[in-house]
């Protein structure tokens, strides 16, 4: 699993527990996720179609900083397929798991837009040298 993304617990994020607000932290792997699928599908219009089960295993609290994990477990004629990791960085505590988020890319009309897309590819990977 690749961890991208950090995030610093501040007040602002936490809920009348003193904890992280599980709405926040969703917020944040939606996001995650667009992005993820956004570049790999080269596709700027990619939604969130599906999330599993969301299974929180532990909390954070103010000051933690916690890493977003995504990877990828399927391809679609549209869509890709991610699972997602939330742990806590200092501990490696995990902290959250969703098994399945699916996101879509679409076309100008909205409507879903195949990619032809297979497997992982790297941006590094695309970029086409001009020295050469």
């Amino acid at each position: 699993m690749n961890f991208h993304t950090r995030k610093w617990i501040k007040p602002e994020d936490l809920n009348p527990n003193g904890t992280l607000f599980g709405g926040r932290l969703l917020e944040w792997i939606d996001e995650e996720a667009a992005l993820y699928a956004i570049i790999q599908l080269e596709n700027p219009r990619t939604v969130t179609k599906y999330m599993s089960e969301i299974d929180f295993r532990a909390s954070a609290k103010k000051g933690d900083i916690i890493e977003i994990g995504i990877e990828i477990v399927a391809f679609g004629s549209a869509s890709l397929t991610l699972q997602c990791e939330v742990r806590n960085k200092m501990t490696r505590e995990v902290i959250i798991t969703i098994e399945r988020i699916v996101m879509v890319g679409l076309d100008e009309e909205g409507k879903a837009k195949p990619h032809g897309k297979t497997e992982v590819e790297y941006v590094k990977d695309r970029i086409v040298d001009s020295k050469k």
